[in-house]
């Protein structure tokens, strides 16, 4: 349109709008525009045109396609290192294997300076194995062996996945032995390992060295030990002596000297060795005729003997008139050793009827011991249960009192599920110790089995111990008072408890498929125990009751609840740190993790659910909010708003040529309303 038209048109359509027919045969340019294509001023201002959009060629009107940006090459729009992807309207760039755009992302267009450098790999440790070393090479890597190590399967240097390459240590083997050697130690047959040598029995060192190392071409280095065989011939022989020997002669060996029979050895001792001079060496060997003197005497007995003190005699002891043998060996023998046996007799004086005590029965008697115990119905209070006879002829009778028996232990009874209380029935005002022994099992954990025990001494009459006792656990729990042995029984049953809140560290996540973790301590209710993820959809007002029966059992799983259920998980098969991820469309326990709904927002709680028979507790957590995108929405009402709002302004203002102008697209909408 030039500028003559420019007044013909403004007339023509303030014309329009006075309600003259004639303009009826202007034409609406921007009606014509291809989808792909914008309506735009001309650059002189003379009307419309239609333009395709960045990205899109054609006339804009009946043709707008595709631009393949990427057609001039990679390099040219991407740059080095890149790979070109061509997408409707626009494109965008990713780099090749071994390198990392500068932005850290995995994909971008070059419009802010992003490209790709190289990746090094050798910044993750342990890449190229045990024993290699890693070089970083332009877009790529290479591994070699470290000094000590050997390639295996390949040569250097090796790609570790290419080559299916690795690095194996050094190993030389066992060590070689020299003539007359033997191996003292080895740190090892690998690299640098060091083993020791020494002579072998027979042998001296005369020269040389003893070490070896495994080097770095898999071999031993040879040692210069120098050892020589030594002979020493047979052993000198000592009167009244014979020798224990193994008729060897070698640097070493050994011999063994032993007095005849009727001798004994009187010398500093009796072993000679074959020494590394060639010669036997020791102290000299004296050989004596044993005599073992006259026997000892013992209170209260006689002897019988024929006054011969060469081993092999013997002595008989009796004992005196007025005692008896209270026991122990009565014959004494000469030994080899020039000593006499020792004896074990004893004599002990008669002192008549044994003494008896009242509310007692004698359990032991020798005439010179009497055992005393309480008759049925009694028991030991205070005292000695033992009469002697003394050397004298008198008994020394046992001071032991027997009193009525009476139950320790009364009223026992369990308070509180975790305290045990008993009355203590004593004479006086007697300390009595108690023992506390206390067993749990569980029928739900055949495994399992607790054993524990306590003491305790007190002087009162009601006692009350309060045990730490697990939940949900059948306990059996005896009480034993000491003084007497008297032990009482009583069982209980501990409830199951709420369990505990799961620690977890509450997080808002705009990710469509975000990882939640969580840290947990074991606990001995695990195997009754499991955790149960509810995804739930935020709808206005919205309620959750962490005490839901809901558990994902069948004849629960008609319960609201459980169609929000995501995941169920044992917490027995859970270790101390569990890793979910919302929305990853799997199975757990039963439930469908569902992909989460775009535009929506959700809550994430975690509870834990024990249940044992028919009790069920259970606790909760809100472990996560998830914001779904909102960004269409935000832009539909965006587009509304300045709809509404123009239209507005064009009816207020009520001009034609106020009304042309906004026809026209000088007051025009945002540019994501296109």
């Amino acid at each position: 349109m030039d500028e003559r038209s420019a007044p013909v048109l403004i007339l023509s359509l303030l014309w329009v709008v006075a309600g003259i027919p004639a303009a009826a045969n202007v034409r609406d340019v921007c009606a014509s525009c291809h989808v792909d294509a914008t309506c735009d001023d001309k650059s002189d201002n003379s009307g419309k045109v239609c333009n395709c959009k960045y990205g899109f060629v054609g006339n804009g009107r009946t043709l707008c396609q595709d631009k393949d940006e990427c057609q001039i090459g990679a390099t040219k729009i991407c740059g080095q290192h890149t790979t070109c992807h061509n997408t409707h309207g626009s494109y965008y760039c990713t780099c090749l294997h071994g390198y990392m755009a500068s932005n850290n992302m995995p994909v971008f267009i070059p419009n802010d300076g992003t490209h790709c450098q190289d990746l090094d790999e050798c910044s993750v440790s342990g890449l190229c194995g045990q024993g290699a070393q890693c070089r970083n090479l332009n877009g790529s890597f290479d591994c070699s062996c470290q000094l000590g190590y050997r390639v295996q399967d390949g040569k250097e240097p090796f790609h570790p996945l290419k080559d299916q390459a690795s690095c194996k240590v050094v190993d030389c083997g066992p060590p070689v032995l020299q003539d007359y050697t033997v191996l003292l130690s080895t740190t090892g047959t690998t690299y640098r390992s060091m083993a020791t040598f020494d002579c072998d029995e027979g042998s001296v060192k005369r020269s040389g060295n003893n070490v070896s190392l495994c080097g770095a071409d898999g071999l031993w280095t040879e040692t210069t030990l120098v050892c020589e065989v030594v002979y020493c011939g047979p052993p000198p022989p000592f009167p009244h002596s014979h020798m224990l020997w193994s008729t060897s002669s070698r640097m070493g060996s050994m011999v063994l000297y032993q007095c005849n029979s009727g001798y004994l050895h009187t010398g500093d001792g009796n072993v000679s060795t074959c020494t590394a001079a060639g010669r036997w060496e020791g102290a000299p060997v004296i050989c004596q005729e044993i005599s073992c003197g006259p026997p000892q005497a013992l209170p209260h007995t006689n002897l019988q003997w024929d006054r011969s003190t060469r081993p092999g005699s013997a002595v008989l002891y009796k004992c005196m008139g007025g005692y008896y043998q209270e026991g122990g060996d009565d014959i004494s023998t000469c030994l080899t050793s020039g000593e006499w046996a020792k004896v074990s007799l004893k004599c002990k004086a008669k002192c008549g009827p044994v003494p008896m005590l009242a509310h007692s029965d004698v359990v032991w008697n020798n005439r010179s011991v009497v055992i005393h115990r309480c008759a049925n119905g009694y028991h030991s209070w205070r005292g000695s249960n033992i009469s002697l006879c003394s050397s004298s002829g008198v008994w020394q009778t046992a001071t032991l009192q027997c009193i009525e028996i009476k139950p320790p232990i009364d009223h026992l009874n369990v308070s509180d599920e975790k305290c045990v209380q008993w009355r203590a029935e004593k004479y006086e005002e007697d300390t009595e110790t108690y023992k506390v022994f206390y067993m749990g099992s569980r029928d739900y954990d055949g495994t399992f089995l607790e054993k524990r025990k306590r003491f305790l001494s007190s002087q009162a009459e009601w006692l009350k111990v309060c045990l730490s006792l697990l939940p949900a656990t059948n306990y059996s729990i005896s009480i034993t008072a000491m003084s007497t042995g008297f032990t009482a029984t009583i069982t209980t049953n501990t409830s199951l408890p709420v369990p505990l809140v799961p620690d977890v560290h509450y997080r808002e996540y705009e990710s469509p498929a975000p990882n939640l973790r969580l840290h947990r301590s074991p606990s001995t209710l695990d195997p009754i125990s499991l955790y149960q993820v509810f995804v739930l959809p935020i709808d206005g007002m919205m309620t959750f009751d962490c005490s839901s029966p809901a558990n994902g059992d069948a004849l629960s799983k008609q319960d609201s609840l459980t169609r929000h259920i995501a995941a169920q998980m044992h917490i027995s098969h859970v270790g101390a740190d569990m890793n979910f991820t919302v929305g990853d469309g799997l199975y757990r326990g039963g439930f469908f993790n569902a992909p989460l709904e775009k535009g929506r927002n959700y809550y994430v709680v975690l509870r834990v659910v024990s249940r044992w028979n028919k009790d069920l507790k259970s606790s909760c957590v809100l472990w996560a909010k998830v914001t779904g995108t909102s960004y269409v929405v935000k832009v539909s009402s965006l587009c509304a708003a300045a709809t509404v709002g123009l239209i507005a302004l064009a009816a207020s203002l009520g001009h034609a040529y106020t009304w042309w102008r906004l026809v026209q697209g000088v007051h025009r909408l945002p540019p994501e309303c296109s």
